[in-house]
């Protein structure tokens, strides 16, 4: 039998990683700096090798030669970043559940909403949906409506199905509710479907798309603003301004903030680290010098 070593990959041109670069952000808003370029190749490397290609030149090539967009869309598809976990700076939800409960007890008659925006896989609205129920007494409580979107259809994709590796699982899940809210298929680990119904999957593109319908009273975007420039993340935070009630709570990830970016939104002095939307029709306070 003879062998056939496989062919050498490429020098890539930074013209390659121009086109790929400007790809990524027309399709999502989002912008790798030049200092992450090495992701590009890292990240599309499964993707080439499935196709037989062998550099990024070569992929820009067979993109101009299929015309129907399929490719491009796997590519920006495979350029997302989706790292999470389960109970991602669990301090945080904590918090955030604490808000819920102070909301809930006084305006008990409206059921609250909640968007989970970017949310990659499905852990952070199904660790959000986990807190609720056991803060509100279990599986069969009620809790506000959860409203999860983000770009990746993929990533939706394994969201609904809510199905993860034992790695998956271990990262920010505690035994006791690994066994109280999911159910071993194989090796992998299943979220039960009350838990999984409890959540309403959405694609969106929050650098071009409206927002979900209706008004929210909590909206988290964790380190999602992070990889869009300026000009875009002031556009997602006033399209995050729609979509929250007047003075409803917006989460950030931990290196994120809205001073210097926006004036639609101020640090919360009731929950720290979370910001408020403004009223915009609230009177403003004029203040004269004495």
């Amino acid at each position: 039998m003879s062998y056939h070593a496989p062919a050498p990959s490429m020098p890539t041109s930074s013209s390659a990683l121009n086109a790929i670069s400007a790809l990524l952000e027309e399709r999502t808003g989002q912008q790798l700096a030049a200092n992450r370029a090495w992701r590009i190749e890292t990240a599309l490397k499964p993707l080439m090798r499935e196709r037989g290609l062998h550099s990024l030149d070569d992929l820009i090539a067979a993109m101009v030669v299929a015309r129907t967009g399929e490719l491009a869309d796997m590519v920006v598809d495979a350029l997302l970043n989706q790292e999470t976990s389960f109970f991602r700076d669990a301090a945080v939800l904590d918090l955030l559940a604490d808000a819920v409960t102070d909301m809930r007890a006084e305006q008990p008659h409206r059921r609250l909403r909640i968007w989970s925006a970017g949310c990659s896989n499905g852990q952070e609205p199904l660790s959000l949906a986990m807190l609720l129920l056991e803060r509100a007494g279990g599986a069969n409580a009620t809790i506000p409506e959860i409203v999860a979107t983000d770009i990746s259809a993929s990533a939706l994709a394994r969201a609904k199905a809510a199905r993860y590796s034992q790695f998956e699982i271990q990262r920010g899940l505690s035994v006791r509710r690994m066994i109280s809210w999911f159910e071993g298929t194989n090796g992998d680990w299943t979220a039960n479907s009350d838990l999984v119904n409890r959540i309403q999957f959405r694609q969106q593109n929050l650098a071009s798309d409206a927002p979900p319908p209706g008004k929210f009273d909590v909206v988290l975007c964790r380190n999602v603003m992070l990889y869009f420039t300026l000009d875009v993340r002031r556009q997602v935070f006033e399209r995050l301004f729609e979509a929250l009630r007047p003075g409803g709570l917006l989460v950030l990830g931990a290196g994120e903030t809205v001073i210097g970016q926006t004036d639609r939104f101020v640090p919360s002095d009731r929950y720290r680290g979370f910001y408020h939307s403004i009223d915009e029709f609230a009177p403003k306070v004029v203040r004269v010098a004495g």
